[in-house]
């Protein structure tokens, strides 16, 4: 089965699966809910700021394409639940590393390890990169490895459910010396400002004093 979501998508599946693994007792989720689960400043990337009628088309899309779905359960409100496992069956290791992927973007072995401890205990990272090279060996391919980029020691990983990543060279880290440069440039530009503002000031007040003076010749 081809995934092909969009940003927003991407972003409510991957909540689904988080909230699904780390606070089973709350899920299936409430639309408020997922929208909050949505816009969280923690553990997303990049962070947004989605309103519910975002969230809602969103879910439209994904219950089209089968992904998500209206959970069965009684209640005041409806709640969703995605459908990710069930229909690509994944193990809860698989689904664990994906979530995590669709949260955060592109990430190393070592950060998913880390960051999806939350949903998976993985024993190592070999054990995270057995089950990402799984999912790479799926037809068709759920994840990918990215070239490794120039100054990093290892490549990253990314998913594919919103078609091939667009990987975006990083800019070098400048050194110490150059942001010390930098900041001084920038207070010396503040104090030319200042100085400037006082002058245009100084000229204000001579122009007044000068009109004063007129008044009495």
């Amino acid at each position: 089965m081809e995934i092909v979501l969009n940003d927003t998508e991407v972003r409510v599946l991957g909540c689904l699966v988080e909230k699904e693994l780390t606070t089973p007792e709350y899920y299936p989720l409430s639309l408020n809910s997922l929208t909050a689960a949505c816009n969280q400043k923690s553990n997303r990337e990049p962070v947004l700021a989605l309103d519910e009628a975002e969230v809602v088309r969103a879910l439209d899309g994904l219950r089209f394409k089968q992904l998500a779905v209206v959970a069965a359960e009684g209640g005041r409100v409806p709640k969703y639940r995605h459908l990710l496992a069930e229909r690509l069956r994944l193990s809860p290791a698989e689904l664990a590393l994906l979530g995590e992927l669709l949260l955060r973007g592109p990430q190393t072995v070592g950060e998913l390890r880390t960051r999806g401890e939350r949903m998976h205990s993985f024993a190592d990272l070999a054990a995270v990169e057995t089950v990402l090279d799984e999912l790479a060996g799926r037809t068709p391919p759920l994840v990918a490895r990215l070239p490794r980029q120039p100054g990093r020691k290892e490549s990253r990983f990314a998913h594919l459910c919103a078609g091939e990543p667009v990987v975006v060279a990083e800019e070098p880290a400048p050194e110490a010396a150059r942001l010390r440069v930098m900041a001084e440039n920038e207070r010396v530009a503040k104090l030319e400002e200042e100085v400037a503002a006082l002058r245009s000031e100084v000229a204000g007040l001579r122009q007044l004093i000068e009109e004063f003076r007129a008044q009495f010749e």
